[in-house]
């Protein structure tokens, strides 16, 4: 059965290639890597390009995580750079990693979505794996994903183990998280506690309700009968919205073997790491769609919702994050006047 490990680049080319260098000793016999690029400024896919090639080396910024990516794999990695819009035949390559270049920033769906839209095509497609450029996997990451999936064909999507990087034995999320949709928030389900302390997978499966974004494995019908990401919401929510459309058809699963770390909102400033103020480009789309998943799904809790933004917002302002308090209420605005999000994203 072969999987496709789908990794979005977004000006975060050392991190990609540490990520490709704990991939490529993945102990699944049967993958390949899309790697799409949403338009970086910073020539990533020159500088993954030549990783592949053997002229530049990966970094490694936490010592305890270095047996996952030293020493290298052997190179030259052959791979295939594929220019915005054309139409390569993947099955008609013997290339494992592809080098693709989006076009345009398209956000977290539109650019997972061209990768989603090439493998699917390719025809060999069984399981996609979207992985967050900013991991690293252990060997066996991937092939507990395919047999979780395997024994369960009634799942759609299923979550790893998410380790925060720099201290790995500390949970970020048990698979996924929870939601509350009368304030618009999650809680990353296991977060903060020891790895050797965490609840069994029946206990986080009965809690979750959508799958963790650094790490999503779904099975091709999932796909057919669902359909891509959602590309209105650009940056946070599609697996909320993911989640949500496939209630009734598909469950959500958690397989505890899988374990990715993962350095959390290294590309766009998302973290929630105490005391680690988010960027305003996290806070202005992480409003807006707070607001649009809302509108669209449970319209009956739009107010208690803004309400429960507005007391972020002061927040804001009482921390002296003006730019901050600014974006909550440009987010609020962006979706209160967005269209409702439920259209099926096309597979073509």
């Amino acid at each position: 059965m072969t999987s496709y490990v789908i990794i979005l680049n977004w000006n975060g080319w050392q991190d990609t290639i540490e990520c490709l260098e704990s991939v490529l000793r993945l102990d699944y016999d049967s993958f390949r890597v899309i790697v799409c690029d949403n338009a970086s400024g910073d020539h990533s896919l020159d500088r993954i390009a030549a990783w592949a090639r053997g002229d530049i080396a990966a970094s490694c910024s936490n010592p305890d995580l270095q047996h996952l990516t030293y020493p290298p794999t052997s190179k030259p990695v052959p791979f295939l750079r594929i220019e915005p819009g054309e139409p390569i035949p993947l099955e008609t390559r013997s290339e494992a990693l592809f080098l693709v270049e989006t076009g345009a920033n398209l956000g977290f769906a539109g650019g997972n979505n061209v990768g989603l839209r090439l493998a699917l095509r390719a025809g060999d497609l069984d399981y996609a794996w979207l992985l967050n450029n900013d991991t690293v996997v252990e060997r066996g990451a991937l092939s507990s994903l395919v047999a979780t999936m395997k024994n369960r064909p009634d799942i759609g999507i299923c979550g790893s183990t998410l380790l925060y990087y720099h201290s790995p034995r500390t949970v970020q999320a048990l698979g996924g998280a929870t939601y509350n949709h009368w304030t618009a928030r999650g809680g990353c389900i296991g977060r903060g506690r020891e790895l050797d302390r965490v609840q069994s997978r029946h206990d986080v499966e009965r809690q979750m309700q959508l799958v963790f974004g650094a790490s999503m494995f779904v099975r091709r019908s999932f796909l057919e009968q669902i359909g891509l990401l959602d590309e209105s919401y650009f940056l946070y929510f599609e697996e909320n919205d993911w989640a949500i459309r496939s209630r009734g058809r598909f469950g959500l699963a958690y397989c505890p073997e899988s374990i990715v770390y993962h350095k959390e909102g290294a590309s766009i400033g998302s973290s929630e790491v105490k005391g680690k103020r988010r960027s305003e480009l996290s806070e202005r789309f992480g409003s807006r769609n707070r607001v649009l998943f809302t509108k669209t799904y449970y319209p009956v809790a739009l107010v208690t919702v803004i309400l429960a933004m507005l007391m972020s917002a002061l927040h804001r302002l009482a921390t002296g994050q003006i730019g901050n308090f600014i974006m909550i209420f440009r987010g609020i605005g962006l979706g209160l006047i967005a269209r409702p999000a439920r259209s099926k994203t096309k597979l073509t």
